[in-house]
């Protein structure tokens, strides 16, 4: 396993990235911009960030060989997606630096494992119990209260992987339809918003954060994001200073996204951490052009061992709204919407629910 320090990548080099959906490709845009070249592994032989790389590898992470001969043709291995296999992390580790390190996805891939991680630095998050039977989570509802959502502890994202449960509903049937033996039961927020801090750390331990996100979630999917966040100035800069408490905590290099919750206290308001993801962020889109350099640049400067900078928001208001399912058929009406800018993710036919592109619209500061 290399130290990150030591990965020091020039002009012309390679990075490898593990995923080729839509946050691959604009990685691979993004470090096309510095010079950097990139090769993506992916089993999907339509991923969106073949299109955008001179070199891929279509194979299946099980695949020791193709792994070998991927490691043997980069500089340094990132991903796009946490749920990265642990053997094939382990493989390619052996060969080339993996940045964000893997040992962090053993934290980030459980969601249990990470809620202790997260309440060890003292860090506020919803109340939580592991769950492994119907009769544990009897118990763990009767400490916890209702309503509460159960989660599996791996895998699951836009709403997959959980279900909310309150009074009245058959546990035993709701324990039964989640499908599995492995789950935390989470006491239900009754936050005012949703937040989320797009950190960036790189191997010298310089953090440099976004602005505050606020997000809104249709079906469980996030719809719109908005930075700044409408929200005090002290406490954007306490969700600021978890993000980065979160990164040093995990010796990250990179880019993280942290999902919080904002809950009424008393007077005032306070935050909860709900999530990490260890990659670059759904809510992160708007820094492609609504910020002096965008998520996607700051974590390959990160894993390059290059200088993170310092993000500058672009006008008073940025919003990113994700374009779903059969809404990227109306690309066109957002051509002619003044500071739009509209990002088209190459993927093959809408289906409900499946994130084709995103609309970044940007408010010129007063004045201006």
């Amino acid at each position: 396993m290399t130290d990150a320090k030591q990965v020091k990548l020039k002009p012309g080099d390679t990075i490898g990235i593990l995923g080729g959906g839509q946050l691959g490709r604009m990685l691979a845009m993004a470090a096309a911009r510095l010079g950097l070249r990139c090769q993506v592994f992916s089993p999907d032989p339509d991923s969106p960030a073949f299109d955008v790389v001179l070199n891929a590898t279509c194979a299946e992470y099980a695949d020791v060989e193709a792994l070998e001969l991927f490691a043997h043709d980069v500089d340094v291995i990132t991903y796009e997606f946490e749920n990265v296999p642990a053997a094939a992390a382990m493989v390619l580790d052996a060969r080339r630096p993996v940045l964000p390190n893997r040992k962090i996805l053993e934290t980030t891939q459980d969601r249990l494992a990470e809620k202790d991680f997260v309440t060890r630095l003292s860090i506020g998050t919803a109340g939580y119990a592991d769950v492994t039977s119907v009769s544990s989570l009897r118990e763990a509802i009767a400490r916890i209260g209702l309503p509460a959502v159960l989660k599996t502890r791996r895998f699951g994202y836009d709403g997959k992987g959980q279900a909310i449960i309150r009074e009245g509903d058959d546990i035993a049937k709701v324990w039964t339809s989640l499908g599995t033996k492995s789950a935390i039961l989470e006491a239900f927020v009754p936050f005012e918003r949703e937040i989320s801090v797009i950190a960036a750390r790189s191997a010298s331990g310089q953090v440099e954060c976004f602005d505050v996100t606020e997000n809104e979630h249709r079906d469980h999917i996030l719809k719109i994001s908005r930075a700044p966040a409408p929200i005090p100035d002290a406490l954007a800069e306490e969700a600021r200073s978890i993000a980065g408490k979160i990164a040093t905590a995990l010796d990250y290099v990179g880019v993280l996204g942290v999902e919080m919750f904002v809950l009424a206290n008393g007077g005032g308001s306070k935050v909860l951490v709900n999530e990490i993801a260890p990659r670059v962020h759904n809510s992160g889109h708007w820094t492609l052009d609504g910020a002096s350099v965008s998520q996607f640049e700051q974590h390959i400067r990160a894993i390059a061992g290059w200088p993170l900078g310092k993000p500058v928001r672009h006008g008073e208001v940025v919003t990113m709204t994700n374009l779903i399912g059969d809404e990227i058929n109306d690309y066109e009406k957002w051509l002619s919407v003044p500071g739009a800018t509209v990002h088209i993710y190459g993927k093959g036919a809408p289906r409900p629910g499946r994130k084709m592109g995103h609309v970044t619209e940007v408010r010129p500061s007063k004045g201006k």
